[in-house]
């Protein structure tokens, strides 16, 4: 007997000439989706399939939906690249043929297009609960040396990166949006307290995690640090604030300052404990960011 919601409606069945309509598993209506075009639709749900969301997956709390962007492609051989107008390395995706396989992703829908790019803002978890909050995501993954200018400018594309360094391709990092985004919806997590005290929660105040500890008490000579079997619960709780703000100090100057802005203080150097004369552009960037209104 399946675990699926009896709640959500299926989606209705269409004809269609193409082959893999039929053998596509049945979405499930009015719930978070995210749509991915990719060259490699074997790569989902990759781990997404495990775990927690892969559980959630098959309980219908969330849709995947691959869009194969070959099926798009030209000719005879199905081709979605050329070369780079202007010379230069590598192929360049196709304006025509992503555009084309954005507009059978969105159909429909209204959920914001994501194009996974090392050039664009850096995911946050800030960005992560204003998506968790809407109806899904169209996310797509690049190839080669990216996708045309053109058909990002023209669907007003938002560009995000995971990291300052370079993919193979995008299948990954739309996995990690997919991940941090998913585990923020209802029901996903056994228990939805955890999210209150985990790294850039808001609950934590944006700061990093105080460490965890568990049985045995003692390890290699390591003992578990006293106040956690106290059995105080507001010692506890004031030892694990202040390990957030110790470890965001020593670790991410960077989300500290910008926690300091948040309380209206001056930004001051956690190590020299000096007020700065300016700040990072990364600190800018995350303070900004959690700012910004959902799209």
């Amino acid at each position: 007997m399946s675990d699926t919601p009896k709640s959500h409606g299926r989606l209705s069945v269409t004809t269609s000439l193409r082959p893999r309509e039929l053998m596509r598993e049945p979405q499930i209506r009015n719930i978070w989706t995210a749509n991915v075009v990719t060259l490699f639709p074997e790569a989902f749900p990759g781990i997404l399939g495990l775990s927690l969301t892969g559980r959630a997956l098959q309980q219908g709390l969330w849709n995947l939906r691959t869009i194969p962007l070959r099926e798009f492609g030209m000719g005879k051989h199905r081709n979605v690249d050329d070369t780079p107008a202007g010379g230069g390395a590598g192929m360049v995706i196709r304006a025509d043929v992503m555009d084309a396989a954005l507009r059978e992703a969105t159909q429909g829908t209204a959920k914001p297009v994501i194009y996974m790019s090392p050039r664009g803002k850096q995911l946050t978890q800030a960005r992560a609960r204003q998506l968790a909050e809407g109806p899904g995501v169209t996310l797509i993954c690049g190839r080669f040396e990216g996708v045309d200018q053109r058909v990002l400018d023209a669907h007003a594309i938002e560009e995000i990166s995971i990291g300052d360094y370079v993919l193979t391709g995008g299948e990954i990092a739309a996995q990690v949006l997919i991940d941090t985004t998913v585990r923020l919806i209802p029901r996903v997590l056994g228990n939805q307290d955890s999210l209150a005290e985990e790294s850039f929660s808001i609950g934590n105040r944006g700061l990093l995690e105080a460490p965890q500890f568990t049985k045995p008490a003692q390890w290699e000579g390591r003992e578990i640090p006293e106040v956690l079997l106290s059995g105080n619960h507001a010692a506890i709780h004031a030892w694990r604030a202040s390990e957030a703000e110790r470890l965001t100090k020593e670790r991410r100057p960077d989300l500290w300052r910008a926690y300091e802005e948040s309380l209206g203080e001056p930004r001051m150097d956690p190590a020299k404990d000096q007020q700065l004369s300016g700040a990072s552009d990364q600190s800018w960037n995350h303070h900004e960011h959690n700012k910004e209104t959902k799209r």
